[in-house]
This record gives structure tokens, C-alpha cells and sequence, in this order.
């Protein structure tokens, strides 16, 4: 199964972010829109994310500092400019940041999804998630979100499939509560972690069928969580 490419849109207008969040969800990207510089950036913290599409006239941190500070966070990450702003010089400061490219409105969102491709699909053309998983007694099915063991078959909720696969990614790494909440949910508050503690029982409840108890989700108390697997 592919695995999507993610791009953080930091778009003040709404209606537009919207429409353009929609547009590249469907030709298979997952796609987070902030409507503030602030936000975007904050977010950007949490979260890995595989191209950047910035605003410039944005009311709280423009599209340029925005670059600025993405870049000393990551600075191999590409990002491109998606404005109203024609001004030669704008442009060039653009270009002159790192920018891959300078978009200006209005513009074809075919050719916007063109060029997406031609950035990341080196990246991810041959890139897959492992969809099956061995975990002690159990074999987890990510594709068909079925966890299996001896002859009892637990089909699983969307986001509980999700939720173990990260786990599984992890290789015995922490999965932390906020990467969780972003990737999953899309968001990070009080509300959403409520949800995620009830899959994460869920998940837990399934599990116990292994009467060995060779696999766990550990609690890291104001960290996230650990799949640990005897």
C-alpha cells in the first residue's frame, strides 16, 4: 500500500485552503491547512511533513518568515510559495529562500498538482508501507485491518488499524501522543486525545487474547506510547 505523501498548507483564506485541501486529498495526499504562520509553524514542530505550500500575505507571520523558521528546522525540506503577490521582487525573495517554486493566483490546479508530483514523486515512487505484522502469537493485516490469532480474526476500526500500524512502525520506538493525534486525527486537543484513549483500550482488550501476554501497549506517562512485543 502507498504511503501518502503529507503537505502542510498554511492558507489564510478559507475558502481557498478548503478547496485546495480537498483537491489534493483526492489525488491521494494527506494534507494539513493552518490558517495562521503561527499555527503552520507549530505544527511543523510536532509533525514530519514532506512539502510545505505558503501563503505570503498571511496577518500574524507571513509566507517568507514562515520559510525562514520551517528552514531552521529543516532546512532539506521543499516548500513553495502559492500567493497573490506578483511583484518581481516578492519572486525573487521567494526563489532567493529555497522556494522549489512561486505560484501565482489564480492559477490551474492541474498544473499545482503536476508539479507536487514532480517534487515528491522521486520520493515516493517506490516507497510502500509493510502491511502485514507479526506481533508474538498475533499477525496484524494493516490493508485489511484484521488481527489475527490462532483461528479468531478481530476486524478493526479505521483508526484503530491506524493506530497499530504506528505502533508497529515504531519498532519499538515511542509513538508520541501529539505525532499520533496529527497523523490520525488532524488535530490536537483535549477532545481527540479523549478518542484516541478509547481506541487505545480498545486495541489493549484485543491483545489480551494472547494468553502468553507477549505483546503490550505501554503508557509513557507525558510521552506516548511503546508496543512492546516479549
Amino acid at each position: 500500500m502507498s504511503l501518502k505523501p503529507s503537505i502542510l498548507i498554511a492558507e489564510d483564506d478559507s475558502n481557498f485552503g478548503m478547496v485546495l485541501k480537498s483537491y489534493l486529498a483526492i489525488n491521494d495526499f494527506e494534507v494539513t491547512l493552518l490558517p495562521t504562520g503561527t499555527e503552520a509553524l507549530s505544527y511543523f514542530k510536532k509533525k514530519k511533513y514532506d512539502l510545505c505550500i505558503l501563503d505570503v500575505m498571511m496577518p500574524d507571520m507571513d509566507g517568507f518568515t514562515l520559510a525562514e523558521q520551517i528552514k531552521d528546522i529543516d532546512e532539506s525540506i521543499p516548500f513553495m510559495f502559492l500567493t497573490a503577490r506578483s511583484l518581481k521582487q516578492d519572486q525573487i525573495k521567494g526563489y532567493t529562500l529555497g522556494a522549489i517554486d512561486y505560484l501565482i493566483k489564480p492559477f490551474d490546479p492541474e498544473i499545482l498538482l503536476l508539479k507536487i508530483q514532480a517534487i515528491l514523486g522521486h520520493t515516493f515512487e517506490n516507497t510502500s508501507k509493510e502491511v502485514i505484522h507479526q506481533l508474538g502469537n498475533f499477525s496484524f493485516d494493516y490493508e485489511l485491518r484484521k488481527l489475527t490469532i490462532n483461528d479468531h480474526h478481530q476486524k478493526l476500526s479505521p483508526k484503530e488499524s491506524e493506530l497499530l500500524q504506528l505502533l508497529c512502525e515504531k519498532k519499538g520506538g515511542v509513538l508520541t501522543r501529539e505525532e499520533a493525534l496529527l497523523k490520525i486525527w488532524e488535530e490536537d486537543n483535549y477532545f481527540t486525545g479523549q478518542s484516541m484513549n478509547v481506541h487505545i483500550t480498545r486495541l489493549r482488550k484485543y491483545l489480551k487474547k494472547d494468553a502468553e501476554n507477549n505483546i503490550a501497549i505501554n503508557n509513557l506517562h507525558g510521552k506516548g506510547f511503546l508496543l512492546k512485543i516479549n
